[in-house]
């Protein structure tokens, strides 16, 4: 018995194989290129930015009529003329003065040791071999869960023993490193240094203090901005410990604004041109840095 391959019948042509059909490519868009938002995303963002705008609008409302005006059942909904004489009762009233001095002085001292300190340790937790490192780095993000209530009492205690009480100190030192600027300058470090710039400045003979001021602070520039930026307004609005640990004769800009309120009949109208005159600086600092923190915000979201 012989086997015989199979044959074509006569006038039968076969047809090839249908290929599959190719994958759909979805568009990325290539370096240089923008994606255009389409009308939803410029409702939402019309909508986000007056619902960022309106609350400021009102202050500036509300501390340019009197207190009768603010609380009439139908509020105004455009500045009036009082705008002067309001500012000039709370900055009078509560001695703004010397509250700005003081907030600008703390802001400034905790936002340049957190930065100091904190891009430190982060390129230390992020590009240095040393035993330990991963239980400390872990010791660091769960004091995070710690509530700040639960340290008051024994750090007032601490202050007072040490003579810093009712003084600046007392509301500098114990902020001048934050958990969460470690872990943030850590896990920015960690993609954005390679360890090719590190090890080709150890072989030109560079050590540990300017491998720091030539690599790694260029490098960290971008999230430097964004954490100075958001601690100087943490410390700015920080109420809670500097009403404890500071005075009356000697305030922070929030404690000062306090004292407007702390009365039996505030006039709002005057507690709010002092809540227009604490947010000004604030506005400032985003006018002046507001382009490089943006960029930094950017630089440490995009990859490749």
């Amino acid at each position: 018995m012989t086997m015989t391959s199979p044959t074509h019948a006569p006038g039968l042509t076969t047809r090839p194989a249908a290929a599959p059909p190719a994958p759909r490519r979805r568009f990325r868009p290539g370096a240089g290129q923008q994606l255009k938002g389409g009308p939803f995303a410029y409702i939402a963002l019309i909508a986000v930015g007056i619902g960022s705008i309106l609350p400021l609008y009102w202050t500036l409302v509300a501390a340019s009529h009197t207190q009768d005006e603010v609380l009439a059942s139908t509020p105004p909904f455009l500045p009036g003329g009082r705008l002067i004489h309001n500012l000039d009762a709370a900055w009078n009233q509560a001695h703004l003065g010397k509250a700005i001095v003081n907030s600008v002085i703390v802001s400034g001292c905790i936002t340049a040791a957190t930065l100091f300190f904190c891009t430190l340790a982060g390129y230390a937790f992020a590009k240095m071999r040393f035993r330990g490192r991963g239980g400390l780095m872990t010791a660091v993000i769960a004091t995070l869960t710690i509530p700040p209530q639960l340290s008051v009492v024994p750090l007032f205690m601490m202050m007072s023993k040490i003579g810093w009480g009712g003084n600046l100190e007392s509301v500098i030192f114990p902020t001048l490193v934050s958990a969460f600027g470690v872990f943030f300058m850590r896990q920015y470090l960690t993609e954005a240094l390679p360890y090719e710039l590190i090890e080709a400045a150890k072989l030109d003979g560079a050590n540990n203090l300017r491998i720091v001021r030539s690599v790694v602070l260029p490098a960290a520039r971008p999230a430097m901005m964004v954490l100075g930026m958001l601690t100087f307004v943490q410390a700015w609005n920080d109420f809670f410990w500097p009403y404890l640990a500071l005075n009356q004769q000697n305030p922070t800009l929030q404690v000062a604004l306090g004292q407007l309120s702390a009365s039996y009949t505030p006039d709002q109208s005057i507690v709010m041109a002092g809540a227009l005159i604490s947010t000004l600086p604030l506005l400032v600092v985003f006018v002046v840095f507001g382009k490089r923190i943006v960029g930094g915000i950017m630089s440490g979201a995009v990859k490749g």
